[in-house]
């Protein structure tokens, strides 16, 4: 039986353009790209060259500072190009996809003839382990260590966010699997957290070898990192893993097919998607891909993941390691009238009911990416501590990660936080601040003070 928490801060942004249940198209991947960047903290290592010849699950690349975690390629296809950048940084590999998928054969393995080693090193040879993120700090699992347990959300609030249950209705036994064999990682368990309004409907709450717990409230009830904060704070010393479901589900494959398969379900979303709806494809996917479901004459913003917290990645880019959803919206550099003093805005929602949003509840907005204002001064007001439901001190933790001081950072919660957590304060910010760039900084000069 699960416990319900129920969070009453946050905010669900009411925007337009979520994807409609149903699979538009099975997308047979031209260039397709691993990128370093998908990864916090890691100094990667290149095993391949311009013209070798991969498999799906040929390891391309590793980290130098534990070179036993490898980073595969979830294609079949030749190696052509390896793109740098200053002082010859290693920014992607593309790989130019076969029409027919080969794959690495790892072997079937079943979790429960495993034990803890044997679930590491095939975690670890396939390339899926950067699967497993490691909090604090948002990193890749240390592999030689225990964790206190392992956290999984089930669902997300984000704006427009992928329905999981939809993604992966075909997949439960594979995240069974990729449960059994995890559990031979911790002794605290796998603490899985589902939506309250859905629980009893949804097939996943049927896992076993779980803890299941149930989250009820706007976004950010979704985020793990504040499900672990309502179920377990992460204290000075302690380390716990994080894994999507996404993630889990190719975990399992390996377990029950011996491939490295990371073929995923994402959304395609946002005011500017045309027909959103799902596709089947892989991490990697060049965004022009995508080319159908959006038109050219506006100037558009390409957003691997949630408008929220996802990262823009532009026409060129490609989709993220961890993401399973593509957020497209007008970029918003356009002049407005009068700005916020214009009387009547009915095409604007307002989280501080400045405009009259708040009396049509229902209502969605073809919202774009202006800022309406500039970068002003950091006032302290309550605003943050309206929509993070954690027990921080949300401007406080800001201002520490601004002013470089890690007593403070670690007294106000910097290892139970990562920037997602902070997207909703940067939505409200009054002072438009950089607020998740702020975090993300605080936490880089954490992982090279600390190290």
């Amino acid at each position: 039986m699960s416990n319900n928490i129920y969070l009453k801060k946050g905010l669900n942004i009411p925007i337009e353009g979520k994807a409609a249940l149903n699979t538009r198209k099975v997308i047979a991947p031209d260039i397709i790209a691993v990128k370093p960047s998908d990864f916090r903290g890691l100094v990667p290592k290149l095993l391949v060259k311009e013209g070798e010849k991969v498999l799906a699950g040929t390891p391309v690349m590793a980290d130098k500072m534990a070179q036993d975690i490898l980073f595969a390629s979830p294609v079949s296809g030749e190696v052509v190009e390896v793109v740098r950048g200053e002082k010859r940084k290693l920014l992607e590999i593309r790989i130019k996809a076969d029409s027919t998928q080969e794959y690495v054969d790892f072997g079937v393995r079943k979790p429960s003839e495993l034990n803890a080693d044997g679930v590491r090193k095939a975690l670890l040879e396939s390339g899926l382990w950067p699967a497993l993120v490691q909090r604090p700090y948002g990193v890749i699992a240390n592999p030689q260590i225990k964790p206190k347990a392992i956290f999984v959300s089930a669902f997300s609030t984000a704006p427009l966010a992928a329905d999981i249950e939809f993604a992966l209705r075909d997949e439960f036994a594979d995240i069974q699997a990729a449960i059994n064999a995890l559990n031979k990682l911790t002794d605290g368990g796998i603490h899985v957290s589902f939506d309250a309004r859905t629980y009893s409907g949804t097939p996943f709450h049927k896992l076993e070898n779980i803890i299941p717990h149930t989250f009820s409230g706007p976004h950010p009830a979704g985020n793990v990192g504040v499900q672990i904060h309502h179920i377990s704070p992460i204290r000075k010393g302690e380390t716990v893993w994080t894994v999507s479901m996404v993630m889990l589900a190719a975990i399992g494959k390996l377990f029950r097919t011996g491939k490295y398969d990371v073929r995923r379900k994402i959304a395609i979303t946002g005011p500017r998607a045309v027909e959103p709806a799902y596709v089947s494809c892989v991490p990697g996917m060049a965004m022009k891909e995508f080319a159908w479901f959006y038109s050219e004459p506006e100037k558009l913003r390409f957003i691997s993941g949630d408008a929220l917290s996802g990262t823009s990645v532009g026409k060129d880019g490609f989709l993220g390691f961890y993401d399973n959803q593509v957020t497209i919206l007008k970029e918003g550099n356009d002049y407005e009238m009068f700005g916020w003093a214009k009387p009547f805005r009915t095409s604007q929602f307002s989280s501080s009911r400045t405009y009259f949003s708040w009396l049509t509840p229902k209502k969605v907005y073809d919202m774009d990416t202006n800022l309406h204002g500039g970068p002003r001064a950091f006032v302290v007001s309550d605003v943050y501590g309206k929509v993070l439901p954690m027990n921080l001190f949300p401007v406080y933790l800001v201002k520490a990660c601004l002013a470089g001081d890690i007593e403070k950072m670690e007294k106000y919660g910097i290892y139970e936080v990562l920037p997602e957590d902070f997207a909703l304060c940067e939505y409200v910010c009054p002072s438009k601040i950089n607020i998740q760039s702020i975090i993300e900084d605080g936490i880089s000069l954490m992982l090279k003070e600390m190290a």
